[in-house]
């Protein structure tokens, strides 16, 4: 086990993997909507998936690597943890960006019949209707946090490719 922790190539493979992936990832998106987004290199979601890319460099070295292979409870946790981690940015990081959006366009109604009522209030007597007393955050919610399938299997795709060169 000590000399499996040792071995550069499982740290710096997968490192590298992610760093690639998020220049990739900022690179798509310029090229995709025609602006440059510094955020595009640290954020999450968008293509490839920099997660799918890392955990999939890291179980092709560990299936790879001398002192592993594919017969090792080493590659079995490196395959377990990277299934979590593909179905996790897929699944429920996706779900969760898709409920950023509807609440973002929802908290943008609000806002807009919050407006429209203060301006007919000025004129008129109070009443009893609905009023807010809470103020909703003024920041939108990310949802740039998931991906879509596609997104993981490029990321998963990279990944083993940058895997077998390191190996």
């Amino acid at each position: 086990m000590p000399q499996i922790i040792n071995d550069y190539v499982l740290w710096i493979a997968p490192i590298f993997s992610f760093i690639v992936a998020q220049m990739l990832k900022y690179v798509i998106y310029a090229i995709q909507y025609k602006v440059l987004r510094k955020e595009r290199l640290t954020g999450a979601g968008g293509m490839p998936s920099s997660h799918s890319s890392g955990v999939c460099t890291l179980i092709t070295v560990m299936a790879l690597s001398p002192q592993a292979g594919f017969n090792t409870p080493y590659f079995a946790l490196a395959l377990i943890f990277g299934l979590i981690v593909m179905y996790d940015a897929a699944g429920v990081r996706r779900a969760s960006g898709l409920h950023a959006k509807v609440i973002n366009m929802l908290k943008e109604s609000i806002d807009e019949y919050e407006q429209e009522r203060l301006g007919e209030e000025q004129n008129q007597p109070p009443t009893d209707d609905y009023q807010s007393t809470e103020k909703l955050p003024t920041k939108p919610l990310k949802e740039f946090v998931g991906h879509t399938p596609l997104e993981v299997l490029c990321g998963a795709v990279l990944g083993i490719i940058i895997g077998y060169l390191f190996v």
